[in-house]
């Protein structure tokens, strides 16, 4: 029995499923479906099983799933137990949404950088609301800047405001729409495939049906999209102005917008809490990272960019 296999465990028990448990992991089907077999074999004892489209937990696994949750928390606290005896650097595990990764991510992360003078080595990867909430109340990740998570009882998680932002909509100058806003044609980025975010809870409150949404790989492409005509696009108004700049895209005027919404940073309690994070969090009340935030400008310099990684360089 090993932490890898604790881990995929917990994260299909909390997920639901083995899909959802790889993707957080960022690798294949199998290699959980591996993991959990294992575990299975070990213990004898199914563990989860499959009820109709959902996962279940046999009993043992329920008694399990608590006693793993703790294992994996502890295996993180040893690690960097470990590290810091040899002087390592802390590491900081930090998850963002898409529309974050996409814009702010690297020059935040670059300028916490300076700050803590090489004394902590951030990693970062993207996630759903609700896959965040597993990573940090399991230890797998330790600090979260995104939507609002709903509290639970089972997550002694800390959701604190950072940022008010507002979402506009924005389309092509020769565009008209008409009637209401679930007929429209919409493109989003990933953004607005999770049904927590901010941009998922506006499209849900039109009502708009999947058959009138395209998804595109990021939110600039979005946009673009909509400069060409091709639908509306719900965007951040401080992070899409440039581009109405440059492409001419308008505000279209529909019900609820602008729409002001808030990111936050969720951590572990102040008691649980990695150095790291706790430097994080405090980093982002600064001047210096609001002002990144709002206008995150062009970026870093090519040898200091580090793209968005899979969790799974973490376990």
């Amino acid at each position: 029995m090993t932490l890898t296999q604790l881990g995929a465990f917990v994260l299909v028990a909390r997920l639901g499923s083995v899909r959802a448990a790889a993707d957080v992991l960022g690798v294949s089907e199998p290699a959980v479906s591996k993991a959990i077999a294992s575990l299975r074999q070990h213990l004898d004892d199914q563990l989860v099983v499959r009820d109709g489209n959902a996962m279940a937990l046999t009993e043992g696994g329920a008694r399990l799933l608590s006693i793993a949750s703790q294992m994996v928390s502890l295996g993180a606290e040893a690690e960097a137990a470990v590290r810091a005896a040899r002087g390592a650097p802390a590491q900081l595990r930090l998850l963002v949404n898409p529309m974050i990764a996409e814009f702010i991510e690297a020059p935040l992360v670059e300028a916490f950088g300076r700050r803590v003078s090489g004394t902590i080595e951030t990693s970062s990867g993207m996630a759903s609301a609700a896959e965040m909430r597993e990573l940090i109340a399991n230890r797998i990740a330790d600090i979260a800047i995104g939507p609002q998570l709903a509290p639970d009882a089972d997550h002694p998680l800390v959701c604190e405001p950072v940022l008010r932002y507002r979402i506009v909509l924005v389309a092509a100058p020769s565009t008209r729409y008409v009637g209401p806003p679930a007929r429209w044609p919409w493109v989003v980025g990933p953004s607005g495939t999770d049904p927590d975010s901010d941009i998922g809870r506006l499209l849900r409150s039109y009502r708009v049906p999947e058959d009138r949404i395209q998804v595109f790989p990021n939110e600039t492409a979005a946009w673009a999209a909509a400069a060409s005509g091709a639908g509306v696009a719900p965007a951040s108004s401080s992070l899409v102005t440039p581009m109405m700049n440059r492409s001419g895209l308008q505000v279209v005027r529909a019900e609820g917008t602008p729409r002001n919404c808030t990111w936050y940073v969720t951590t572990l309690r102040p008691d649980r809490r990695t150095q790291g994070a706790a430097f994080l969090r405090n980093f982002l009340s600064t001047p210096d990272a609001m002002q990144l935030m709002c206008s995150p400008g062009a970026g870093v310099p090519p040898s200091r960019f580090r793209p968005p990684v899979y969790v799974t360089i973490w376990s």
